[in-house]
C-alpha cells in the first residue's frame, strides 16, 4: 500500500474588494512537496501600511488583484512585502530553509515558480504574472542582498517599499528640475512614503518644502525636521503664492485638489499624484484651471535609471540612501517610528480594517508575524 504523501493546512486571507475593510479567512490542505519548477513558501512575516490599503484601492485599475488571483471575483488576495522561508523546492539553484524578500499573498504558505534564478534571487514565471509590473516580480535572496541585516527585518518590511518610491520620486522631480518649481507643497505629509520624499530632498538648496498635514498630526510633521513648513489643510490660504510651486499629492483628496490650484493660480507649475488610499476613482479630470495632474509610477523611472545609471548603481544609490533613512527613522530619540508586533491572521485583519478606516497612528508601523 502506498504511503500516504504529506500535506500542509494552508490559511488565506482574502479581502472584499469593494469593501476593504471586510476580510475572511480560508482554509485548505495541499501537498507539503514542490512540483517540479515549482518553489513552496512559508510566510514567516509581513507589514501593514496604507500603501497596502493603497493596493488593494487600486487593485482593478493597477492590476495589483491579478498578482494572486483567487478565482473568486469578489474576494483578493491583498500583496503585502515580508520575508518567506523555502519549504520545499523543485527549482535548482533554490534550496530548502533559504530566505526571500518579497511581494506576498497573505497566506502560510504559496506557491511560485521562479525563472532567472540568479545569486541574488529570482523572477516569479508564473505566466498569469508575465504582463504584470516586473518590480514586483522579483524575489531577494537574503543572503546576498546587500541592504539586509536580520536586526533591521521589520524596518525593511515597513519602509523599503515605500522608501523606494520616495527615493525614485525624489529623483524623478530632480531629473525634471522641479519642473521649474522652487516650493514643493506635499499633502499627506504625515505619511511614510511622503515624508521619505521629504527626507531625500531635505538638503537640496533653493526647493522649500511645506507639508499640508491634518491638525491631530501637525506636531508630528513638524517634529520630523525635513519640512520647511507645515500647515493644516484649513491653513492652506496661509501659504505664499510668489513662487512657482509643484504639488506632490499623496492624499487623493479631490476638493483639496482643487483648492490647491484654485490658491495657487499661475504659480502651480506641475501636479504630481502619487497615489491614495482615500480616493479610488484613480484620476478623474476634474476641469481644474492650472496644469493636469500627473500620475507618478515608481517603475517607471526606476527603468529609466536603469538603462541611465545601469542596474547596479541604482542598486547601489538606493540601497545606501535606504540605510542612511532607516538608522535616521530608528533612531529612538528622533521618535519617527513606534514598532507595533502583531501575532496571526485575526490580528491582520484587525489591522486591516483599522488601517482601510484611516485610524493608523502616523509614528506607528504594524508588522504581523505569521508562526
Amino acid at each position: 500500500m502506498a504511503a500516504t504523501e504529506p500535506t500542509l493546512a494552508i490559511t488565506r486571507l482574502f479581502s472584499r474588494k469593494d469593501a476593504l475593510n471586510e476580510s475572511r479567512l480560508e482554509a485548505a490542505h495541499e501537498p507539503a512537496s514542490a512540483a517540479p519548477g515549482e518553489v513552496l513558501l512559508r510566510l514567516d512575516r509581513f507589514a501593514l501600511t496604507t500603501n497596502n490599503i493603497t493596493y488593494a484601492a487600486f487593485g482593478k485599475a493597477m492590476q495589483y488583484w491579478d498578482f494572486f488571483p483567487t478565482g473568486q471575483p469578489q474576494w483578493g488576495h491583498m500583496p503585502v512585502w515580508g520575508f518567506a522561508d523555502v519549504v520545499a523546492s523543485g527549482v535548482d539553484g533554490i534550496a530548502p530553509g533559504e530566505r526571500f524578500y518579497g511581494y506576498f499573498p497573505i497566506a502560510s504558505h504559496f506557491r511560485m515558480q521562479p525563472g532567472r534564478v540568479t545569486a541574488r534571487g529570482f523572477y516569479d514565471a508564473a505566466a498569469h504574472r508575465a504582463k504584470l509590473t516586473s518590480a514586483y516580480n522579483q524575489y531577494t535572496r537574503v543572503q546576498n542582498d546587500a541592504a539586509y541585516a536580520p536586526e533591521l527585518e521589520h524596518y525593511q518590511m515597513l519602509y523599503r517599499p515605500l522608501f523606494i518610491t520616495s527615493f525614485m520620486l525624489a529623483d524623478f522631480l530632480e531629473d525634471n528640475r522641479f519642473f521649474g518649481a522652487r516650493r514643493l507643497v506635499v499633502s499627506s505629509a504625515s505619511s511614510k512614503t511622503a515624508y521619505g520624499t521629504a527626507f531625500c530632498l531635505r538638503d537640496l538648496d533653493g526647493i522649500a518644502l511645506t507639508g499640508l498635514t491634518s491638525a491631530r498630526n501637525r506636531a508630528f510633521v513638524e517634529d520630523l525636521g525635513c519640512y520647511g513648513s507645515t500647515v493644516t489643510y484649513d491653513e492652506l490660504a496661509s501659504v505664499p503664492v510668489d513662487e512657482p510651486t509643484l504639488y506632490v499629492d499623496f492624499s487623493g483628496d479631490e476638493s483639496l485638489r482643487a483648492r490647491v490650484h484654485a490658491h495657487f493660480g499661475d504659480s502651480l507649475v506641475y501636479d504630481c499624484f502619487v497615489g491614495s488610499t482615500q480616493n479610488t476613482g484613480f484620476l478623474r479630470d476634474l476641469h481644474l484651471p492650472g496644469p493636469r495632474p500627473e500620475f507618478y509610477f515608481a517603475p517607471v523611472q526606476i527603468r529609466k535609471r536603469n538603462a541611465d545609471w545601469g542596474p547596479q548603481e541604482v542598486n547601489r544609490r538606493f540601497n545606501a540612501a535606504q540605510r542612511r533613512f532607516i538608522d535616521h527613522a530608528r533612531d529612538p530619540a528622533k521618535r519617527w517610528l513606534a514598532l507595533v508586533e502583531e501575532r496571526g491572521f485575526e490580528a491582520a485583519q484587525a489591522r486591516i480594517a483599522r488601517l482601510a478606516a484611516g485610524s493608523g497612528a502616523p509614528q506607528e508601523g504594524y508588522v504581523v508575524v505569521v508562526g
